[in-house]
């Protein structure tokens, strides 16, 4: 047995945990990749809530990790529960027996496939506020079309637009999951004379609350490392990255300019490690909190 799973834990050692365990270690540290790291202890994390002190004095701390904070936590709050509600009502649409059902349901998860850097390419195209075909066709409807990629208003909107055109992945598992209500429970609640709202409340719902549940952690883990469609947009329009007036700017763009712009690989360390304690918290507690409302064949988790 030892000799099977040797090289797994091989692997876990050298590509995981090994690495885990040097990058805690120079998030104490300040560490450029020029130099060897010099031990500073608490400063990073002191630095990144502005509670650090230099030569006596008060430092402001990073000025700009609670602007990607908050649009962290906004591309999530916001997003997901959109990716969620469009996706459930796209999979119900696409459940209804008709000619061609499998072409459509192809058509819907297409999108899902394309590359995000390839996909944030095309939007920023569709999108431009003056060749864009968008602004264009608003226009012909007498409509002046907002800046989006260069309005730091629209910007993140933009960019939730974009979220829900590649949501094809999610139809997929919703789909599955109404392919698996039982059709007696409908009949049931039907009888009874339920219409169509109470059929979603009661039978759909709580039957879908499983890929629900998964759907919400996924969400949650991706948006916080939420980058390449951001960090596309920003430096695509020209305005460079977190652009315009810092919008575009994540907790993963920041953290990648500390890393391989700026190289302060000692605080892009710290940074990396308060993104994944945030993530696992958030994780247990939709993993606690999940028994009061995930239903599974009838019952609760």
């Amino acid at each position: 047995m030892r000799l099977v799973l040797s090289p797994w834990i091989f692997g876990f050692v050298v590509f995981t945990a090994g690495p885990m365990l040097l990058s805690l270690y120079y998030s104490f540290t300040h560490y450029d990749l020029i130099s060897s790291p010099r031990w500073i202890g608490l400063d990073n994390y002191r630095y990144m809530i502005g509670k650090l002190t230099l030569n006596g004095q008060p430092n402001q701390g990073d000025p700009y990790f609670g602007t990607a904070v908050r649009n962290t936590i906004w591309i999530i709050v916001v997003g997901l529960p959109l990716r969620i509600v469009f996706a459930i009502a796209t999979a119900m649409l696409l459940t209804r027996p008709k000619r061609g059902v499998n072409g459509y349901r192809t058509l819907f998860f297409m999108p899902s496939m394309a590359p995000t850097v390839g996909a944030s390419l095309v939007f920023v195209y569709l999108f431009n506020p003056v060749t864009g075909p968008i602004n264009q066709f608003l226009g012909h409807l007498g409509i002046n079309g907002p800046l989006w990629f260069f309005d730091p208003t629209w910007a993140k909107p933009a960019l939730v637009v974009l979220g829900l055109w590649g949501i094809g992945d999610a139809i997929v598992l919703y789909l599955a999951g109404l392919l698996n209500v039982p059709r007696d429970l409908y009949e049931a609640i039907s009888v009874e004379g339920a219409n169509a709202w109470q059929r979603f409340r009661y039978v759909t719902f709580p039957m879908l609350t499983p890929v629900i549940f998964f759907t919400l952690i996924i969400g949650i883990i991706d948006g916080f490392q939420y980058f390449d469609q951001a960090y596309v947009s920003a430096t695509t329009t020209g305005n460079g990255v977190g652009s315009p007036q810092n919008s575009l700017l994540f907790y993963s763009v920041w953290l990648y300019e500390q890393a391989f712009t700026y190289f302060h690989m000692g605080y892009a360390a710290a940074m990396a490690w308060i993104l994944f304690i945030a993530t696992m918290v958030l994780t247990a507690i939709l993993l606690l909190t999940s028994r009061r409302w995930v239903h599974y064949g009838g019952g609760l988790s």
